[in-house]
């Protein structure tokens, strides 16, 4: 598999691996969805619609892309997520310490445990931000237990974890639910009082953001497996981001589990929206000291 496009449809200069501050790496990975299929189709579609985005972000009044945003070939692992899991570890390594920040395309949500992985051994007090609507803290689904309903018990295994936008768990998972209740944040709350100061409190000094489209409300992301109700808005999602990236150092992230629709082009081109403006977040500061111009 390979794509005939970089992200943002970058003109060579703003591309290039040396010079960019960003890596897109796809991982067109899906062995373990458990409803509606395609998300081995999403990094493409996101890479995709990410060709007709503005590069000039009106909020951050700065262009991202003039920091560099290179996109690598699709990882491609036909083959047990336990293999998947070490691939994208090695890969997001190389990633870390070459000094660039890993932007990873899902996929389903397995992939985010090889890149968390990565990211421990490259920093120091990480917690994991996860935006979805599942809790994903069974121990086995599926006969296995590294499907992608059991990526943050995985996860939580390895560093402390914050779950936002929660509203669909298991008869399984709720005493687990019930243990970790003050570091997950359940989107009825949310939607009832202001929880950010709270999620940001129980954040380490290091975060790893992994965004399960999910997360957002389906009248707004019909396209995604399992599309639960009662999600979170844009403008909701963008005002975590924010203030976690003014409070914490976010020092990779992910965005998982996009099924597009050939018919619905929205859901795509908002999540390739949503992963340049993470870009711009982490990026504000480098960007106040550049001034040049960027061309597709």
């Amino acid at each position: 598999m390979a794509f005939s496009t970089k992200f943002a449809g970058l003109a060579e200069a703003f591309s290039d691996y040396k010079e960019a501050r960003f890596v897109v790496l796809p991982v067109p990975y899906e062995k373990t969805t458990s409803y509606g299929k395609g998300t081995i189709n999403g990094p493409e579609a996101i890479i995709d619609a990410s060709r007709f985005m503005e590069l000039y972000d009106e909020e951050l009044k700065a262009n991202t892309a003039e920091s560099g945003i290179a996109t690598l070939k699709p990882l491609v692992v036909d083959d047990a997520p336990e293999v998947l899991t070490e691939e994208l570890r090695k890969s997001c390594a190389k990633i870390l310490r070459d000094g660039k920040f890993p932007v990873v395309l899902g996929g389903e949500h397995t992939i985010s445990l090889g890149v968390l992985l990565a990211v421990k051994e490259s920093f120091k007090d990480v917690t994991v931000l996860q935006f979805d609507a599942h809790a994903d803290l069974r121990d086995e689904y599926g006969g296995s237990k590294y499907s992608h309903a059991c990526v943050m018990g995985r996860i939580r295994e390895h560093v402390p974890a914050v779950q936002v936008g929660i509203r669909s768990y298991s008869d399984d998972e709720v005493e687990k639910v019930e243990r970790e209740r003050k570091n997950i944040f359940i989107a009825s709350e949310m939607h009832e009082r202001d929880c950010v100061k709270d999620i940001i409190s129980r954040l380490g000094k290091n975060v790893y953001v992994t965004f399960d489209v999910d997360a957002f409300d389906p009248s707004i992301m019909p396209s995604t497996g399992t599309p639960e109700p009662g999600g979170l808005g844009w403008y909701d999602v963008l005002r975590i981001l924010r203030e976690v990236s003014n409070k914490r150092n976010i020092v990779g992230f992910d965005a998982v589990e996009l099924a597009p629709n050939p018919s619905v082009k929205a859901p795509d081109y908002m999540i390739a929206r949503l992963i340049y403006r993470v870009m711009g977040y982490v990026n504000q500061e480098y960007l106040s000291r550049k001034n040049v111009s960027v061309k597709k």
